[in-house]
């Protein structure tokens, strides 16, 4: 596996991997709307130099926020490669912290970024209504036919 930086993979390679995984290529969270597709990030590439992996990310002054994550293979070290390469940039850019948000369905998220160091920092309730107000095509329910409803962010703060 190589990890690469987003500006290396076609737009279209990119676009569609997010469309697959998200359905568009718009994100919606109680920090703003994105577009993942203009972001920065990094790329996992597999032997084959085929996309199996990928980060985005969003800088806001000294915090770095993680907008989307996905692997298409869990288990194989692609989503903790992905976040380690950015907080590796958010340190380079001085950032004292690095957040993200999941929702209160995503348990496998929420595991997942809990043995990587991030905490609770707050929950956002109800705000999947107003993402859904943007982006309408985000389901009713989700993981384990848990209703989605609540945002979670979850920090790793850096030492200074």
């Amino acid at each position: 596996m190589e990890i690469v930086n987003v500006e290396a993979i076609s737009d279209t390679i990119i676009r569609d991997f997010l469309e697959l995984h998200w359905g568009s290529t718009k994100m919606v969270v109680s920090s703003g709307s994105y577009d993942c597709t203009i972001l920065d990030g990094f790329a996992a590439l597999n032997d084959q130099a085929r996309l199996i992996g990928l980060v985005t990310y969003i800088i806001h002054d000294v915090e770095c926020e993680i907008i989307s994550l996905d692997s298409i293979v869990e288990g194989e070290g692609i989503g903790t490669s992905l976040v380690h390469s950015v907080e590796k940039t958010a340190m380079d850019l001085q950032c004292r912290k690095l957040t993200l948000i999941t929702t209160n369905d995503n348990l496998t998220a929420i595991a997942f970024y809990q043995k990587r160091g991030f905490r609770f920092s707050r929950i956002l309730h109800n705000a999947v209504e107003q993402a859904r107000k943007i982006k309408p095509e985000i389901p009713m329910t989700g993981n384990h036919g848990i209703p989605i409803i609540d945002e979670i962010e979850m920090t790793k703060r850096f030492n200074p």
